[in-house]
């Protein structure tokens, strides 16, 4: 396991670009005062210490030690030591819509965009829970198997687009199916699942399917991601944006189903939230989440980090040193060596 003891610090590379567009201007402000004087061969000639290159050099050096050694103050650190420990929580597996019509663009910048942001907000909220995210369209798969490393989590989710999917179609049954599947074997009163997606749902019975997770103790919450007007779904073709027409040459609308969405949270004994422009109504959500019973988990921890920073200085220091043997002129030994010479 990886981390940073004072990742804070990693912001000071913010001042790399703006090093390096100063030095660029500076340089150029060299080389054109050296122009004023007259043509540069000329000059190169009168003055045949003088080089472009090595100054260029010198300064990708430090770039590279100054770059090292904002690494070495974050602290890089390693897991050296795993072990168990208890705490209570729940058991909450995402189930988010990554069919095609989750590209429109009611919600912005679109529905599945909106999605994984409110994925991410919801993450970075937990404490003590577990969590897993599955992907669904015509069928369900995967993605994150239930865990508590919400770093790997949130890496995850921004991998996520339409094309991760082989089959189209929107299958909300079978996500809830395979989220049942998914949870481990804890108590049935300490489990959630929660469907985003519009509602459109076109594969099989998510009505029956919420009422057997149920009866496992599993609530099934629904986040409904569209405006119930909807709105046409782009479709990226050789760099151009068009829109999804059907069979007979008409655009296809895609509305939120709400109705649908409110039917499964009511037979999951859950609660249906609709997100907007503005908000996504995570307060609620988490209300029915925290009057769930919590239940004694084991989790396993990195509780032993080793320290890596001293590697990164030495990096940053063998930098400094050769930028201290790279002078800014030529050398007068070795300008003398010419290999490509022709006699």
């Amino acid at each position: 396991m990886f981390r940073f003891g004072n990742i804070e610090n990693l912001y000071l590379l913010g001042f790399i670009p703006v090093l390096t567009l100063l030095f660029m201007i500076l340089f150029n402000l060299r080389k054109k005062s050296l122009k004023r004087f007259g043509n540069m061969q000329v000059i190169e000639q009168l003055m045949p210490a003088l080089s472009f290159a090595r100054p260029v050099i010198k300064f990708i050096l430090i770039i590279l030690a100054l770059t090292s050694l904002i690494f070495g103050i974050a602290r890089p650190q390693f897991g050296s030591k795993l072990r168990e420990i208890k705490r209570e929580g729940v058991e909450i597996i995402i189930a988010l819509d990554v069919s095609n019509s989750m590209m429109a663009e009611d919600i912005k910048p679109n529905r599945l965009e909106r999605a994984k942001q409110a994925i991410a907000k919801m993450v970075d909220r937990l404490v003590n829970d577990k969590i897993g995210l599955i992907v669904f369209a015509g069928d369900a798969y995967i993605q994150i198997p239930i865990t508590t490393d919400y770093v790997s989590a949130k890496l995850f989710l921004n991998t996520i687009s339409t094309d991760i999917v082989p089959k189209q179609g929107t299958a909300i049954g079978s996500a809830i199916e395979l989220g049942v599947k998914s949870f481990t074997q804890q108590a049935e009163s300490s489990k959630a699942l929660i469907i985003i997606t519009d509602g459109e749902n076109h594969e099989d019975d998510a009505i029956k399917t919420a009422k057997l997770a149920v009866e496992k103790g599993i609530k099934v919450h629904t986040i409904g991601i569209g405006l119930p007007k909807g709105a046409p779904i782009p479709v990226y073709t050789g760099g151009q944006m068009n829109y999804l027409k059907d069979n007979s040459g008409e655009t296809v609308i895609s509305k939120l189903d709400e109705d649908m969405l409110k039917r499964i949270a009511a037979v999951g004994e859950g609660v249906y939230i609709r997100s907007t422009d503005t908000r996504v109504g995570l307060d609620k959500l988490f209300d029915e989440i925290n009057k769930m019973e919590k239940q004694e988990m084991e989790v396993r921890i990195y509780s032993d980090y080793d320290e890596r920073f001293q590697y990164i200085f030495a990096i940053s220091l063998f930098f400094l040193l050769l930028d201290f043997f790279v002078l800014e002129r030529k050398n007068k030994w070795l300008s003398k060596i010419k290999l490509f010479d022709q006699r």
